[in-house]
């Protein structure tokens, strides 16, 4: 277990990191927090690569345990708006993360021998695609407000031409595509820090 801690911790850092950075608009369609979460997937495909699948889904675990801590944490901090969190969204962002890492895990695992970026890229472009849909699916979509009535996703609703210039789409598409364009430009620029933690332990073969 001591071995992991470092992932662990890194996992913990990232998850905590993009709970508070999420509360900050970085532009009109998304918030810091886009920038670090996807980092998550990083840390999961280095611990993957070092040691194994198992060891992978224990820093997942990790990293899980520390989400639902800042969401139960965040449900009970009143904002401008209300929760800073609604039961929803932590729904929404825990089921995504779950369900995206271990996919993550999973097709990493398949893909491992072959070129050392191929396990990373692929599998971390998989589970970015599911975990976005996942979370805005669940936190935003009309058709799913009996999951909390309670909570008014109409400003999430409200038409919007996507991106400001595409056809009209409820707003949490634009939200959802953009947060998704910065997962797969950070799926490839994290391919660097990759291969330099992993150095040459497999060089021609991962």
């Amino acid at each position: 277990m001591t071995r992991l801690l470092p992932g662990i911790l890194a996992m913990a850092a990232v998850v905590v990191a993009s709970n508070i950075l999420v509360q900050h608009l970085a532009g009109q369609w998304l918030t810091w927090g886009a920038f670090t979460y996807p980092l998550a997937f990083l840390v999961t495909d280095v611990t993957n690569r070092l040691y194994g699948a198992a060891a992978a889904r224990r820093v997942v675990l990790a990293g899980f345990m520390t989400g639902l801590a800042c969401s139960a944490i965040g449900t009970q901090i009143v904002g401008e708006f209300g929760p800073l969190v609604t039961w929803r969204v932590a729904l929404a962002s825990g089921l995504a993360f779950l369900t995206a890492q271990l996919l993550d895990v999973a097709v990493f695992d398949r893909l491992r021998r072959g070129a050392w970026w191929r396990a990373p890229l692929a599998s971390t472009l998989v589970a970015s695609t599911v975990d976005t849909a996942i979370f805005f699916t669940l936190a935003f979509s009309a058709g799913l407000t009996f999951l909390e009535p309670g909570n008014d996703v109409s400003w999430a609703n409200a038409a919007t031409p996507i991106l400001g210039l595409g056809p009209v789409a409820p707003l949490w598409v634009s939200l959802a595509i953009a947060d998704f364009g910065v997962k797969l430009a950070l799926a490839l620029l994290a391919l660097v820090p990759f291969r330099l933690i992993i150095g040459q332990r497999n060089t021609g073969v991962a």
